[in-house]
């Protein structure tokens, strides 16, 4: 049975939510699921905007008939090629074979890609600023190209002055009934959620996505529709401007974000204390277990937080398994603009702190304090003054 909602009078949600699914691309744990957003408007000519994960096909195959209602589908435009947007695409072909598939130059060849060189369709070529007439819509398509794959294009209708952002303003979690951002506290609720969207799917490609930002800045917007998560219709300003802060690289907070590798515990001890010591000086800190949590909330809270520790026993010569692979996430994910120090631990060579400064120092205006401390097995009582500047050096740099 069919499950749609108005977005406006002639723009139907098409979508379906995902709860069943435990890890996002196979790396990214969504543990209140995940929409696959799409959107079928209806006026003189009928234009269906992306498809779905296949996780979701009966749905939004009834979705889509029972919104068509017997018309018939004139065009499919395509924004991103990722199968969590394209895998029913066979399936709409089947089901309205005379549909005129939209896409720009690389997306057809990514279609050929996933669905093989004999794969049949009516296809139309667009390219920058190339529009669409649809009868009392205008459509324009922009590229975005990396937000996050080479072929993303976004689509502007200047009549309902709606942007059909692809994955760009996306975020994790199901809709559970709700479509409108405005339809949940979504800054207390869903914020955290839509920043570990961005800094792990999209955060490596900050310029990319500043140029996307300056092209929708041209033009008015009053509706954002997503390809992940909820439809924007009130402060689209106010998310807009996180999008601006997370693709420039700077921090939300003036904080401290502390991320440790402990194996028995005792460089586990030397960032607790640290952080008791940053909170006596009234400044905020969040802590993170890298072998507990997840890399993916761990790169999130990197990018909300000015100020970074990492404290890491040193094992089999380098830096602990998890921290290790923590260090090159965000390394990879491009991360900028932060005050970084180092706590490292060995019983007989610290070596892991030397190995982390290479992997983070390396990233672009990255401000490494001298201050560190080194702990052989455990801390040493001497070695509470060594926290304590650690821990002047990083207030006085805020």
């Amino acid at each position: 049975m069919y499950c749609t909602r108005k977005v406006t009078d002639d723009l139907i949600w098409v979508g379906g939510d995902d709860r069943r699914l435990a890890m996002f691309e196979g790396v990214y744990s969504v543990p209140d699921g995940v929409s696959y957003n799409s959107y079928l408007l209806l006026d003189e000519k009928t234009v269906l905007f992306d498809t779905v994960d296949k996780a979701v096909d009966t749905v939004f195959f009834e979705n889509v008939s029972h919104a068509l209602d017997g018309r018939k589908l004139d065009y499919l435009v395509i924004h991103h090629m990722e199968p969590d947007h394209s895998a029913t695409l066979g399936g709409i072909l089947l089901r309205y074979p005379d549909v005129t598939v939209v896409c720009n130059k690389k997306t057809e060849g990514m279609i050929y890609q996933f669905f093989g060189e004999d794969f049949q369709m009516n296809v139309q070529i667009v390219k920058e600023n190339d529009v669409l007439e649809t009868g009392a819509h205008r459509l324009t398509f922009m590229m975005a190209p990396m937000v996050h794959w080479p072929e993303v294009m976004v689509t502007y209708d200047s009549a309902a002055k709606t942007l059909f952002s692809a994955d760009a303003f996306g975020t994790f979690g199901a809709l559970n009934g709700a479509l409108f951002a405005d339809e949940v506290d979504f800054f207390a609720d869903y914020l955290s959620e839509s920043r570990r969207y961005y800094t792990n799917i999209v955060g490596k490609y900050g310029a990319q996505v500043q140029a996307l930002l300056k092209k929708a800045a041209a033009v008015e917007i009053d509706l954002l529709c997503p390809l992940h998560g909820f439809v924007w219709r009130r402060d689209i300003d106010k998310y807009v401007e996180k999008y601006q802060q997370w693709s420039l690289y700077e921090p939300e907070v003036s904080g401290v974000m502390i991320a440790y590798a402990s194996v028995y515990g005792n460089t586990e001890n030397a960032a607790n204390i640290l952080a008791c010591k940053l909170r006596d000086k009234g400044i905020r800190t969040t802590m993170f277990d890298v072998s507990v949590t997840a890399s993916s909330e761990i790169v999130a809270a990197a990018f909300e937080y000015s100020h970074l520790v990492f404290a890491s026993t040193t094992y089999n010569a380098g830096i602990f398994i998890t921290m290790d692979k923590l260090l090159r996430d965000l390394a990879s994910h491009n991360l900028q603009n932060r005050t970084v120090a180092f706590i490292e631990n060995g019983s007989w060579a610290a070596t892991s702190g030397r190995q982390m400064k290479e992997i983070i120092g390396g990233l672009k205006n990255m401000t490494v304090l001298e201050e560190g401390v080194t702990l052989k097995s455990a801390l040493r009582r001497s070695q509470m003054e060594e926290l304590d500047r650690l821990a002047d050096a990083i207030a006085g740099t805020m």
